[in-house]
Formats: structure tokens, sequence, C-alpha cells
């Protein structure tokens, strides 16, 4: 299947705007998803992008966004403690199109088998930086791992590489 058309869910962060940015130098048809608060972040793909604003995780923002599209890029942010990440990854494995490949980006990296090696001070610093950031109220690293579980455990067509659409 040749991918034309891209949503990329958190189009307004840096991530998200340079993967818009990619998309459009590569001919796609691009549909950036983002906060209200954020839309005027995207001023400068104005006219050359369509923009659905509402929460990463608000299940009718992503599935009006991933409408007809032939690839989903969704940024997984690991901010706050009430489900962000697992909220927007199962809202576009839910909306998604069936055929639809989807990509997606966690803050964190989270391994699918369990077999990465980390050091001790990586492993203490996380730790410590995860457990104080979860009391803080400021980043939940737990919630990355579960978003990134449903992922694993989905049948949609994630990860791996797209196809450059031909030029007509």
């Amino acid at each position: 299947m040749e991918i034309r058309k891209v949503c990329i869910v958190g189009a307004s962060g840096k991530l998200g705007q340079y993967m818009v940015q990619h998309c459009l130098d590569r001919g796609y048809e691009v549909v950036g998803v983002c906060r209200e608060r954020s839309v005027q972040k995207l001023d400068k793909f104005k006219g050359k992008i369509s923009i659905v604003s509402g929460a990463m995780n608000d299940r009718l923002a992503i599935g009006k966004a991933v409408e007809g599209c032939d690839g989903v890029l969704a940024v997984l942010v690991p901010w706050g403690v009430n489900g962000y990440s697992t909220g927007t990854a199962q809202a576009v494995l839910d909306s998604a199109p069936s055929d639809a490949r989807l990509i997606f980006s966690c803050g964190w990296h989270i391994t699918r088998d369990g077999k990465d090696v980390y050091s001790w001070q990586m492993r203490t610093f996380v730790n410590i930086f995860g457990w104080l950031a979860r009391m803080t109220r400021f980043v939940d690293l737990n919630n990355q791992v579960g978003a990134c579980n449903r992922i694993f455990a989905s049948d949609k067509r994630w990860g791996g590489t797209w196809e450059r659409p031909r030029r007509r």
C-alpha cells in the first residue's frame, strides 16, 4: 500500500513539527492534531496542512483526524499522570483505518522483549527520577510503558518504514 495521506498526532511539538515538514517535503497530504492552545505553533504550515484541534487522547478528535489516512505518526508524551500516553495510543489504535501504517514515538526507550541492557547508573537514575516525577505529578514513565505494551499487543500495522509516494 502506498502512503499518500498522513495524520500526525502531536503536530505542534518540536518532533511533531519536524515530522510535518518531513512529510510535506515528501509530497504527503498532512493532517495535524494538537491542543487548541497550540494551534498557533503550526502557523508556518497554514494552507499546507489540515488541523484538528483536541487533546491527543480525545477519541473524537483522533477519529476525525485519521479518517482516510494511510499512515499515522503519533508522539506519545510522558507528561502528567492521567494516562495521557495510554489514552493517545488507544485512541489511535481504535480509530485508525485497519490498513493504515502506524508509527509511535515514545519519549522513553521502552523494551519490547525485555532483553535490553542498561548500566546500573541509568537504571538508578530512571528509578529515582521516575519516582520523583510521579510523586510531583510531572511524568509517569509507567504510563509510557503501558502505552507501548498496548501497541505491542495490537494487531495493527505498526512500525516499519514507508514507501515514498510517486510524483505525478
